[in-house]
This record gives structure tokens, C-alpha cells and sequence, in this order.
């Protein structure tokens, strides 16, 4: 062998060595024991032990930052201002905080571990925040990846959101998975059906929530939401309105719209324009035509992108189905939920034409 070679396997050696006991260490060693965590400059105050994130401490509490990604570091939700206590931003956080987050002391909770006292600052909403204990009331196969779920809150027990927000939905663990995981999701029914929550769920492989939705999860299953999060939800001013979706990002347009017609909003007109590949994708069509022929304010406008088939709905990229539609778009507002992709799309188009990006509001869908 080499001394070259040699030189390597040894180094690589003493670096797995040491990386072995920096993890002992932490686990036998690093005791942070009891610390405090302050909430609004004593709104809440807790006794905690050290040791595990921020994110998960204060769930601990019942206190809930939104988490799409379920505290893995890949969302960027679950901001809070940390006062005092947080320790150096990583770089794991500086791409999810632009530099007046920085500046304001915004940090990832999920990225924080707990070792002293800590002081933050939430939004006063997120202190209402609720866990619920449900059951699975029915399961609806939407399209071959898309399943509708509705669950029933417990007796006595109502949920108060705005149309557009979401909830975390958790997984049991199954097969391999040995923990409980939480994963971000649209809700679609509308806040007046408060004794209930509609979710849409798409499968993505190897998704852990998602795996377990689609491949273990029945009607009369317990499950845990915890909710509602976000800041997805229709401006009360009198323009234009112009939604986009695609996937399950039909969920929060469908709970908006939904909300609209029990609110009695009907001076605004609003055109769904509702993207998918081919006629297998869609669904919720007959809902939305029935909303449609049911108030003039609304329209309904399915656009697929391969054209391949015979079908009546229109043909096209939802980007080119939209810019199709308007001239000048200063005076409508946009509401879009779906891929990053998507809607960086189409808020290029949207600007194109006039609108301001101070009237594009959407949830991206990661």
C-alpha cells in the first residue's frame, strides 16, 4: 500500500473516530439540565428540560410554529424572533432569512437547539394554536395520486381558521419508520364547516406522511392535527380576482372560494384557472361548474397541458391559458397554490401584465 493511501485511511480513521465521540459526548455528556423559555416578554413562560430544538420544546408546551417540512430544515416556516439565548445563526438558516430577518433577530426554530434560557417572540395568533385529536371520517380517491381526506374533530370541539390556511397533519410510525413525523397540508373545506377538516393530499414518493396517507391510513384511524398556520388567505379589498392552481393546490383555492359564497362576496368576479396534465388529473370539476352556473361572479377554466386528447376543456400551459385571458392586470389581485415552479411562472406572467407583486399572494407547495 501506498504511503499516500495510507495517509488517507489513517486520517479518514481518526476523523471517524473523533466524529464517534463527539457523539457520545453529546449524549452522555451534554446536559443542559432545566432552562427557561419566555414567550412575549412573559406572556408564557416555561421550565424545560435542555437538549432537543426550539421547534420541538415549545410543541412540547403546546405552543405551535408552523412547520411544513416537520422540522427538518427545509421549509423555512417555523421563524420566530429569538431575543436572548439562541446562539450564532447557522448556515442552515441563512437561506430561509432575508436581511431584515437577520437583523430583527428571525431565526428557524427547527435549526435552534435548547441549551440556556431563552426569550423569543411569536405572532399573538400562533398562542391559539390547537392541537386535535380526530378521526378519519372518509377517505376520497380524487384522482390515481390524490386522495380527499375528512376528519371529525372530537365531540364538543370546533376549529376556527381563515380560508386558505393549513394544518400538520401526523403520521404514526409504520414499517421502518419508528417516530411520529408532521407534514403541511391545505385545508379545503370552508371555516364554516367548523366541526370538521377537509385536507387534499398528494402522494410523493417516498414521502413519509404522504406513504403512510396512501398506504396505511383507513376511514375510523385516529389522528392528530395541529393547526391552523399561515398567512394564505383572500384580502378584503374590491378588486378582480384571479386564482391559479394546480395539483393539490386546488385545496385552499377551493376553501376560498367556498368561504366567499357563505360570506355572500359576490361583487368580485374570480376566475379559477385550474392546470393539470391530462383529464385524469382533474377533479372537482362538476363542483365547480355547478358554483359556476350557480353565481355569475364566478368561473371555472380547467386547463390541460396535453393536448393529445379529445376533451372540451381548454388546451395549454397554464401560464399561456392565463396570459391569454387579460390584457392589463394592474387592477386584479392573484391568488396561486401549487409548485415553486408553477407559481414563479406565473407571477412572471402576472407582472408582465401590470400586477403589482404587492397583489400576488400564494402558497408554494415544497
Amino acid at each position: 500500500m501506498s504511503p499516500i493511501l495510507t495517509a488517507i485511511l489513517v486520517i479518514s480513521c481518526l476523523s471517524g473516530g473523533l466524529t464517534i465521540l463527539l457523539l457520545i459526548a453529546e449524549y452522555f455528556f451534554a446536559n443542559y439540565g432545566e432552562v427557561n423559555i419566555d414567550v412575549n416578554d412573559g406572556e408564557k413562560s416555561f421550565r424545560v428540560e435542555g437538549g432537543a430544538s426550539l421547534l420541538t420544546t415549545l410543541s412540547s408546551q403546546k405552543l405551535f410554529l408552523p412547520s411544513g417540512c416537520g422540522g427538518r430544515g427545509s421549509c423555512g416556516t417555523c421563524k420566530c424572533k429569538v431575543l436572548e439565548g439562541g446562539g450564532p445563526l447557522l448556515p442552515t438558516e441563512t437561506p430561509y432569512l432575508n436581511d431584515e430577518e437577520r437583523k430583527n433577530n428571525v431565526r428557524l426554530s427547527c435549526q435552534i437547539k435548547v441549551k440556556n434560557n431563552v426569550k423569543i417572540q411569536v405572532p399573538e395568533e400562533l398562542l391559539s394554536i390547537k392541537e386535535f385529536s380526530t378521526v378519519i371520517e372518509k377517505i376520497t380517491d380524487f384522482t390515481h395520486d390524490i386522495k380527499g381526506l375528512r376528519f371529525k374533530l372530537p365531540e364538543g370541539e370546533s376549529i376556527k381558521f381563515k380560508a386558505g390556511q393549513f394544518a400538520n397533519l401526523f403520521s404514526k410510525p409504520y414499517d421502518d419508520i419508528r417516530e411520529e413525523t408532521s407534514r403541511a397540508y391545505s385545508i379545503s373545506s370552508a371555516p364554516k364547516d367548523n366541526r370538521a377538516l377537509e385536507l387534499i393530499i398528494r402522494y410523493v414518493p417516498n414521502g413519509m406522511v404522504t406513504t403512510y396517507v396512501f398506504k396505511h391510513l383507513k376511514e375510523g384511524d385516529p389522528v392528530k392535527l395541529i393547526g391552523p398556520f399561515g398567512d394564505f388567505f383572500l384580502r378584503d379589498t374590491n378588486r378582480e380576482i384571479v386564482c391559479i392552481a394546480g395539483g393539490s393546490g386546488l385545496a385552499p383555492i377551493r376553501s376560498i372560494i367556498l368561504d366567499m359564497i357563505d360570506r355572500g362576496i359576490n361583487n368580485r368576479k374570480t376566475t379559477f384557472f385550474f392546470g393539470a396534465v391530462g383529464v385524469k388529473d382533474l377533479y372537482y370539476v362538476d363542483e365547480f361548474k355547478a358554483i359556476e352556473k350557480q353565481h355569475p361572479w364566478f368561473r371555472f377554466v380547467p386547463a390541460l397541458s396535453r393536448d393529445d386528447s379529445d376533451h372540451p376543456y381548454t388546451k395549454g400551459l397554464i401560464t399561456d391559458v392565463v396570459a391569454s385571458n387579460y390584457g392589463d392586470m394592474k387592477e386584479i389581485e392573484a391568488y396561486l397554490c401549487g409548485s415553486p415552479g408553477m407559481i414563479d411562472a406565473c407571477e412572471k406572467v402576472l407582472t408582465g401584465k401590470g400586477m403589482p407583486k404587492t397583489q400576488i399572494f400564494y402558497d408554494k407547495f415544497s
